[in-house]
């Protein structure tokens, strides 16, 4: 028997990957929560061979929740699955101990291969992923600049690349204005810009944003 969790804040999405799952061989238990409470809970209470989650989910960010998991469970592996592109949170995923990485425009059949991958003890990446991380580990010294920001520090920077102000991060991120600015002044200190249009700049040429 075959126990998943699907981690995601959108009712339909959910329903959408408990319906690919469905084509998965052998007998299985589709478990959904839509929020980090629900899904912390749920993992205190019960054994998952698979947890599939959403990087943006409602209060915390997917990485923190990501976090936890490997704190409460390590042996637990976590597929993402993320309207984000692996240029925006791929690598930063994979180092946090993700088991893969899907964006949500992924061909349904692509899931099932990841999620049979990753339960047979394997990690699930594309070509193009597989190539970047390869770059990155033999120069690490040219790493672009925002692979040295923390995942705070990074979701902070995309914020303020989609043109977002101190106040409306402060509350899709659920923390105060003042460390809103905390953040944005260690960015600019570790990236060596004085500006948010230097920031919008970089992130647009990264391809951060869409």
């Amino acid at each position: 028997m075959i126990r998943i969790l699907i981690a995601d804040d959108h009712p339909i999405v959910r329903q959408g990957i408990k319906q690919i799952l469905s084509d998965l061989p052998g007998k299985k238990i589709l478990d959904e929560v839509s929020n980090a409470n629900e899904l912390m809970r749920q993992l205190a209470d019960n054994e998952f061979d698979i947890i599939i989650l959403d990087i943006t989910m409602p209060g915390r960010s997917g990485l923190d929740i990501l976090l936890d998991i490997k704190k409460s469970k390590a042996y637990i592996p976590v597929l993402i699955v993320s309207m984000h592109s692996e240029e925006q949170y791929a690598m930063r995923a994979l180092k946090s101990g993700a088991s893969g990485y899907l964006t949500k425009d992924s061909a349904p059949l692509e899931l099932v291969k990841a999620v049979q991958r990753i339960l047979n003890g394997g990690k699930y990446i594309t070509s193009t992923l597989a190539e970047k991380m390869s770059e990155v580990i033999q120069s690490d010294s040219d790493a672009p600049l925002h692979y040295h920001l923390s995942n705070r520090e990074y979701e902070v920077l995309c914020k303020i690349a989609e043109g977002k102000n101190v106040k409306q991060i402060a509350g899709e991120l659920f923390i105060s204005e003042k460390t809103v600015s905390t953040y944005r002044s260690r960015i600019l200190e570790k990236m060596n810009m004085k500006s948010n249009t230097e920031l919008i700049r970089y992130a647009l040429k990264e391809g951060l944003v869409e």
